[in-house]
């Protein structure tokens, strides 16, 4: 852990510097879109205290917003550098023009790299007196770090909950006596050379980067309101190229993951099985796609005009049943998919199971029926929190990651690196004792 602790704690060290400024841009780059944000900040310091308080958005305001098609970005991942740089470079100098000022300083999003959850825990005696930040640190030290393997590094390390003897769930042990102070903690992984590839790309934009987060936090920081992250509940962000599913009790992240399909394979699926160009096949699906089927679709003709010379096939038409009847497997192959990977983090055992759905691709008419049937849960379909200065275009559920990247950006929560705290040891903690403390705690 301790090459990426060095590396977030300088990049807070630069979120500060952006925040003295005033002025900071929010990229998330996804394998549809790349949009950037740029906030004007009110106040120089972030409001609020407290161990792991959540983001307000009193004390910014998005002065630049613009967007643009990502040609270099595949499954969440960069694909090809060249192409990744020019849309972060068009899309920053886009929100620069609109914002009319410059920006230095960068807060990113991705929503690949195959991201794990490790949920883990750590105990110290306290001294005689009461609960300090200094105490936090050495019990944030004393965390055996799990075995992540080779290639991985830690995106987030987040304390979630702390316990001071009998009492097993504060928020902020600071200033209470006791004589055993325990913390829980849940810590990210995700691939390394992932991480690097975009940090090379953004670096290439002349752009420092003060902040980077994983896409399906991001999300569900904006989707989700304050019961359902007190409570219990899941975010499901279907983007383009991947799936973010997101885990938040007591207002903080406690599992996340990925599923490698998103909506960008429902338009591959139109395309190969109405033998049409992918553009066309986006265009088909916006307007016409859906996942419920009624009499009146077998009457509704959809047209495939091209310009191939072949007149049969240029003048060709389907019916919007014969198009359901190809986006609806792909749609249940991904919910299943968010199924599976939600049981088995246990989230049937919390005691509201509310799933939210955002991104792009959740705006398929239909889906959150659909999803209500196969997640069999209370399913609904979110859009991210107001912001001072959004734009209306940028108001929907395919902004999600980018309005949560604002409000984590004016104020994050805490990490492992904000405290006086270093990595000491690793330890070979094994995957099922690490479910059995999530399944125990949660």
């Amino acid at each position: 852990m301790s090459r990426l602790f060095h590396a977030q704690r300088a990049m807070r060290r630069k979120r500060q510097a952006a925040l003295q400024r005033g002025v900071v841009a929010i990229l998330d780059v996804g394998s549809y879109k790349t949009a950037c944000l740029v906030l004007r900040f009110e106040e120089n310091t972030p409001q609020g205290e407290g161990v792991g308080h959540m983001a307000g958005q009193s004390n910014f305001r998005v002065i630049g917003a613009t967007t643009t098609r990502s040609r270099g970005i595949r499954m969440g991942e960069v694909d090809a550098m060249p192409e990744t740089e020019r849309a972060i470079r068009t899309a920053v100098q886009g929100a620069q023009k609109m914002a009319g000022v410059r920006v230095d300083h960068v807060i990113a999003c991705f929503s690949g790299g195959r991201p794990t959850s490790w949920p883990l825990a750590g105990e110290v005696m306290l001294d005689a007196g009461p609960c300090t930040v200094h105490d936090i640190g050495r019990v944030l030290s004393s965390i055996d770090a799990p075995d992540i393997g080779p290639g991985r590094e830690v995106l987030h390390a987040q304390p979630v909950n702390f316990g001071i003897d009998h009492r097993t769930t504060l928020r902020d042990p600071r200033g209470q006596t006791g004589e055993m102070l325990r913390a829980d903690m849940h810590l990210l992984s995700v691939d390394a050379h992932a991480i690097e590839n975009l940090l090379t790309c953004i670096h290439r934009c002349d752009l420092e980067l003060a902040g980077l987060a994983s896409a399906p936090y991001a999300a569900a920081t904006s989707a989700l309101v304050e019961d359902e992250k007190e409570l219990g509940a899941a975010c499901i962000d279907m983007g383009a190229g991947t799936t973010g599913i997101s885990i938040f009790m007591r207002k903080h992240m406690v599992f996340a993951d990925t599923v490698p399909f998103g909506g960008a394979h429902v338009t591959s699926d139109i395309s190969q099985g109405l033998r049409i160009p992918a553009n066309m096949a986006e265009m088909i699906k916006c307007r016409y796609g859906g996942v419920h089927a009624t009499g009146m679709d077998d009457r509704e003709l959809i047209p495939l005009e091209a310009d191939t010379g072949d007149w049969h096939h240029d003048r060709r038409s389907v019916t919007r049943t014969e198009l359901i009847g190809i986006i609806r497997p792909r749609v249940e192959e991904i919910l299943e998919d968010a199924r599976a990977r939600l049981d088995a983090a246990g989230f049937g055992d919390l005691p509201s199971q509310r799933i939210v759905l955002s991104g792009g691709a959740s705006q398929i008419p239909g889906l959150d029926q659909l999803a209500g049937r196969i997640l069999g849960n209370q399913v609904r379909l979110g859009r991210p929190l107001r912001v001072h200065g959004l734009p209306e275009a940028a108001k929907g559920p395919a902004f999600a990651a980018a309005v949560g990247l604002c409000m984590q950006g004016a104020e994050p929560q805490d990490e492992f690196w904000d405290f006086d705290a270093v990595p000491e040891r690793t330890s070979g903690r094994s995957l099922r004792r690490a479910m059995r403390w999530f399944k125990d705690n949660w």
